[in-house]
């Protein structure tokens, strides 16, 4: 009985290992996976990535060579470490760090060891690499940036992480990705395809050659070339009139949505961020919390709009029949409402505006009338700020753009859903006046507000504002080419944009006209609250202007936003005229403006939260003039991209 229980025992598993092994080579061939397999050793060829080209043919970015050392930890035979740390230029903790590290990964996987050699040192190791066994050295391709302009536009590229390789095969460790900008917008078109080699190795892990006679290799297939819409001589002179300025700056064609223009400021050279310093200097800009250069304020700095959102409520207005270009609405240095509440203006005591004086001086009392009738109309006012702010999100307002551009923020156009919770039971106009002026709850983006200007621009239509002008042998995107209309009615549209020519011909931005260029545009100035120790303190109130030209046949709109710029003009407003002119003309005849510019800074205004010195509000605090040698730093380079 034993006897024939051990039989059957053999028999059972003899029969099931035969049939697992039928199960795996026969029936499950077609599950094989080249990749997993073990005894195959993987030596990937990288493509060529994809050059990046302004919208007039300028290259902007190519590559460089770069050498990557690479080691296999199953294959690494004894070796004399500190001989190979001197050539590596590290030391033996680091190398027994790196070894660990790479082991840890995988035994049998290709690891990087140490990245971006450069030439010299390449050639050095490369004739003693045949000492290190389970070390080789496989050449990539880094970036190299033709120009010291755009790194928010340009952003890019680095070592993957944990994240990018799970959710995308085509990753394995050391692998570079779009980290930024246009680099990680347009990563799949600009990377390529990877080349492959596989390696058949015997059962002691050594090379034999080719496997099946290299079958399934493959090669490189080089990334796309991309032209971006960004013009680089405008997007030079922007960032250098940003020079010790903080802000964002969009710049946008209405007639196709591309975008001319993108600056934040403060920004940084983009070579920066390429080989083995990327990481240190990557740390370092990160970790400027004050600053903040990666933090790219024309696409996620999200503010008050202040005065240009006026153009918004007039527009509302004219569309809801709740005011007439003719109407003249009296203003008494403000507007009274409520019980006890009054909304400052500087247009004097019993001044009469109709909607053309009313853009034109900037009067709160105007809007403030007219926001309050939008809500009003309907009897309900619940009802009234819903509608109002179904009109205001038809122009891009207060959502996401879907555009191509890599990072941003929503802003906020508050309904009657948003303030519920502040006003549960009844819902009143006054409760939420500051609307009118583009503050209270408004928030906006500088993209935003450039969009919101190329709408009005178009008379109630835009094109999603976009950084992609072409790939080679692809078309764009409809998304790109379909114009989104407004609920704004086009007869309301000229109207608004007389009250806007009227800004630069006798109202505040009448010091900034530019000569045979008919530019419509609104100043604003937005209070700046920040919280010091949990103390609310106003600081010195933000610059912001918007504008588009010329006004008949407009070719550019912009929004220019200068944190503590003091009042629209003031800062804002020159740059606008600046970069107007200097688009549509390629030169300057304002020098006055441009010298003013940069010759003043405002880091002194970003230093008082941290001086300990005290805060002076609104105009009482003295500018700080550029130091004679960064001025004429400045003219040189001006000089140098004319």
């Amino acid at each position: 009985m034993r006897k024939f229980l051990l039989l059957f025992s053999v028999i059972v598993v003899g029969l099931i290992f035969t049939g697992r092994l039928l199960y795996l080579q026969v029936i499950k061939t077609t599950d094989y996976n080249l990749y997993q397999d073990n005894a195959i050793r993987k030596v990937f060829d990288y493509p060529k990535r994809g050059f990046v080209y302004d919208r007039n043919g300028q290259l902007l970015v190519s590559n460089q060579p770069s050498y990557d050392v690479m080691v296999i930890p199953r294959e690494v035979k004894a070796l004399d470490t500190l001989e190979f740390c001197n050539l590596l230029k590290i030391d033996k903790e680091t190398f027994i760090k790196k070894y660990d590290k790479a082991y840890r990964y995988s035994p049998r996987l290709p690891y990087v060891f140490v990245s971006h050699l450069s030439k010299e040192d390449y050639a050095v190791l490369q004739e003693k690499m045949r000492k290190y066994e389970g070390f080789y050295i496989q050449k990539r391709n880094l970036r190299k940036y033709e120009t010291t302009i755009g790194a928010n536009v340009l952003g890019d590229i680095g070592e993957v992480n944990n994240r990018n390789i799970k959710n995308d095969s085509y990753y394995h460790s050391g692998d570079l990705i779009g980290k930024a900008g246009v680099e990680a917008s347009y990563e799949e078109t600009l990377r390529g395809q990877k080349g492959i080699k596989f390696i058949q190795k015997d059962r002691f892990n050594r090379n034999i050659g080719p496997y099946k006679d290299g079958i399934y290799d493959t090669l490189p297939e080089s990334g796309k070339d991309i032209k971006i819409t960004i013009d680089a001589t405008l997007q030079a002179y922007g960032e250098l009139l940003m020079t010790n300025k903080r802000g964002g700056v969009i710049a946008i064609e209405p007639e196709s949505g591309e975008i001319l223009a993108m600056i934040s400021a403060p920004t940084y050279n983009p070579n920066s961020l390429v080989g083995r310093n990327r990481s240190k200097n990557y740390t370092k800009l990160y970790r400027d919390s004050i600053a903040k250069p990666l933090f790219n304020r024309s696409l996620q700095g999200v503010y008050e709009p202040g005065s240009p959102f006026k153009l918004m409520n007039a527009l509302i207005a004219l569309q809801e029949g709740v005011i007439s270009t003719e109407e003249k609405i009296t203003c008494y240095n403000g507007l009274k409402y409520g019980k006890k509440a009054f909304m400052k203006c500087h247009c004097g005591y019993g001044v009469k505006n109709d909607l053309s004086r009313g853009i034109q001086q900037s009067c709160n009392a105007y809007f403030g009338t007219a926001y309050k009738r939008i809500l009003d109309k309907y009897d309900n006012a619940s009802i009234g700020i819903d509608n109002w702010s179904k009109h205001v999100q038809s122009f891009g307002l207060g959502n996401f753009l879907n555009n191509d551009l890599y990072v941003g923020q929503k802003g906020r156009i508050p309904n009657r859903e948003f303030y519920s919770n502040a006003y549960p039971k009844r819902f009143y106009s006054t409760y939420t006046m500051s609307n009118a002026i583009g503050q209270g709850e408004v928030r906006t983006t500088p993209i935003q507000l450039a969009n919101m200007v190329a709408a009005i621009a178009n008379r109630g239509y835009y094109f999603t504002p976009h950084i992609i002008k072409s790939i080679q042998d692809q078309p764009l995107p409809e998304s790109f080419t379909t114009p989104k209309h407004t609920t704004i009615d086009k007869q309301h549209f000229d109207p608004v944009i007389e009250g806007m020519l009227k800004v630069y011909e006798k109202g505040t931005a009448e010091s900034l006209q530019v000569k045979d260029i008919e530019i419509v545009g609104k100043t604003g100035t937005v209070e700046n609250f920040v919280k010091i120790d949990s103390i609310k303190t106003q600081l010195t109130d933000h610059s912001i202007f918007v504008a588009f030209a010329p006004k008949d046949n407009p070719k550019i709109a912009i929004a220019v936003f200068v944190e503590n710029g003091y009042w629209g003009s003031r800062y804002a407003g020159k740059i606008t005229s600046l970069m107007i002119e200097k688009y549509l003309k390629g030169s300057i005849s304002r020098t006055d403006l441009e010298d003013w510019v940069l010759n003043h800074t405002l880091e002194n205004e970003y230093a008082k939260p941290y001086s300990g010195e005290p805060f002076k509000i609104n105009g009482q605090s003295q500018l700080q003039v550029v130091k004679p040698e960064e001025f004429y730093k400045l003219k040189k380079r001006l000089n140098q991209l004319n």
